[in-house]
């Protein structure tokens, strides 16, 4: 039977949440469903579009009490569209789709489905989440945070399907082409013939860097071949502590061992070029792209042990786990994984294609049930 899904989230400018729901949508369309995205657009839209599925422009993510006005006009375009699920994917978003969904006649509603992305801060406002008639958590962490900070929720309604990332898009033992190569080292001359770690991710205090500075001071005469790149684009509203860490490097002495690449596309190849991959965030993560696409492609990741990272770590690399902020550990770990020339286990944990036969599944299961 031909379903009809209709997702919602904040705006298509980019990040995982948009990109996983441009998968979703290209996966439906060819397996024969309607998709509609509602957002307030962005340049995903375009891609979007051209993968077949329909767009529909509408702000329902901005945090104002003003957004509550679109329930009843969104209320009656529901009804309209006669869909088989609605698919919300973040707090504010799920808000009005469900306050306009619990206002149809019951036996008039399309299933309500929601994603959990993020570890939100427990809050009424992030509850919402939990709320819908299927909640999928994107990692065994998230679904843990959920017991946890909301034990109100029927757990029997929470199905964990994990991110995944495509084997084609980051295959094992990948590397770069000799003029991707050439280009980069005549961009970064100073990483020739390294060894490099590299740190993914934009330039917060949350990433973590200062971990990755105190270790390079720590190796810079055992292995004077070694070289870190932070990867990632500053922050606009966090351009004092880009500068901040910017000082830093040279402070410590660091400015031959330390290259700031700043925000890239390229990041299969990048993560071609790297020795190891490290994540240090402060916070734990939900899920963890880059780690995973890392993992993916036999990139060794260093990483805390918290969150989803840590998860993914125990699956296929668990040579890289350092108790959260034991720098003595870090040390330690990364000296063993350069010197031991370890590789992660060949990913088959987190698939994309897995994660997106999953999610029709669950459409499916809750459109036979109408």
């Amino acid at each position: 039977m031909p379903l009809k899904v209709i997702q919602f989230l904040p705006s298509l400018r980019g990040g995982g949440v948009e990109v996983g729901t441009l998968e979703l949508a290209k996966a439906l369309v060819e397996d024969g469903h309607e998709s509609i995205v509602v957002s307030a657009g962005g340049p995903m839209v375009e891609r979007l579009t051209a993968d077949g599925s329909t767009h529909v422009f509408w702000d329902l993510g901005k945090k104002s009490p003003l957004t509550f006005r679109h329930i009843w006009r969104l209320r009656k375009w529901i009804a309209a569209q006669d869909a088989h699920i609605l698919h919300v994917r973040s707090r504010m978003p799920a808000w009005l789709v469900y306050l306009a969904w619990r206002g149809l006649p019951e036996g008039c509603r399309p299933h309500l489905v929601s994603t959990m992305h993020g570890l939100h801060s427990v809050s009424a406002y992030s509850e919402i989440m939990c709320r819908s008639e299927r909640l999928i958590a994107v990692s065994e962490t998230v679904k843990q945070y959920i017991a946890k900070n909301y034990p109100q929720t029927d757990m029997g309604k929470v199905q964990v399907i994990n991110r995944g990332v495509s084997p084609e898009e980051y295959p094992w033992g990948y590397q770069a082409s000799a003029q991707w190569q050439e280009q980069w080292h005549n961009e970064f001359p100073e990483l020739k013939g390294k060894r490099l770690i590299c740190l993914p991710g934009r330039l917060t205090r949350l990433k973590g860097h200062q971990f990755l500075l105190n270790l390079m001071s720590s190796l810079k005469s055992q292995f004077e071949d070694l070289h870190a790149i932070i990867v990632g684009g500053e922050d606009p509203k966090r351009l004092a502590y880009a500068e901040e860490l910017r000082q830093k490097v040279l402070d410590l002495g660091l400015a031959d061992k330390i290259t700031f690449c700043g925000a890239r596309s390229d990041m299969r190849e990048v993560y071609s070029q790297a020795a190891i991959v490290l994540s240090l965030s402060s916070k734990p993560e939900s899920f963890g792209r880059t780690s995973t696409e890392a993992l993916s492609m036999g990139v060794p990741v260093v990483a805390f042990d918290h969150g989803g990272v840590g998860e993914q770590l125990a699956n296929l690399f668990p040579q890289g786990r350092v108790p959260c902020f034991d720098e003595e550990v870090l040390i330690k770990t990364v000296t063993q994984v350069l010197e031991s020339g370890t590789l992660p286990i060949k990913n088959t944990l987190y698939l994309k294609e897995e994660m997106l036969e999953q999610t029709l599944a669950v459409y499916k299961e809750l459109a036979g049930r109408s």
